[in-house]
């Protein structure tokens, strides 16, 4: 069992909660962690670079001049590689680095990255966290009264826009539901900040 202290807005604790490892899989999967990693920065590339080869570049293909006889070195067209404008050997083209992964091996990439957040003391629980209406200014100041002024990974368990829109302009915060949550997203944050009702839905699936 994992105890985990709930805190308040005002950044006091109000009460403790015990997870149980097994709900999360018992022990951090590594390697499977790894590889969800992986996938999640190799889908964010672009892999739009891109460079015009010989057969795209515009020119003749007409050989500049004749092998033997002028005292030149023998050369091609104007479009090979070795001439200034020529094209690009072995030219890059668009290319799809996206990786996937089964959904269930990506579930428990998911639970491993919370077992390990939790095992390393960077999970955050508050009781409620909701607004009125989108202020930054309040929104950093639940942070501070937290303690949290590192990357934070805010985890609520239905969508809400004015916590998204409270928590945009803070730097290196980003905020997920429960239903979004990946291993990615997780690991790339140093705590997980998460109210009580988004840990227990967690916890108490089915």
């Amino acid at each position: 069992m994992i105890d985990v202290a709930v805190y308040n807005r005002e950044g006091k604790e109000v009460e403790s909660l015990q997870v149980d490892e097994a709900v999360f899989g018992g022990s951090v999967r590594y390697p499977l962690l790894k590889q969800a990693i992986v996938m999640y920065h190799a889908n964010k590339r672009v892999g739009t670079a891109a460079n015009k080869s010989r057969g795209m570049v515009a020119g003749s293909t007409r050989k500049l001049f004749r092998q033997k006889g002028t005292g030149n070195a023998r050369v091609g067209n104007s479009r090979t590689n070795k001439r200034v404008g020529g094209g690009v050997a072995f030219a890059k083209g668009v290319r799809d680095y996206g990786k996937d992964m089964p959904k269930k091996q990506r579930r428990l990439a998911r639970d491993s990255a919370i077992l390990a957040k939790l095992q390393a003391g960077g999970v955050v629980v508050v009781d409620e966290l909701t607004m009125d209406a989108p202020k930054t200014k309040d929104f950093a100041g639940v942070l501070k009264n937290l303690k949290i002024d590192r990357s934070c990974l805010v985890t609520l368990s239905e969508q809400d826009t004015n916590i998204y829109k409270s928590a945009r302009n803070v730097p290196k915060v980003s905020v997920l539901d429960v239903a979004q949550l990946n291993a990615g997203d997780i690991c790339n944050r140093q705590k997980m900040l998460i109210t009580k009702d988004a840990l227990m839905s967690l916890v108490n699936r089915s």
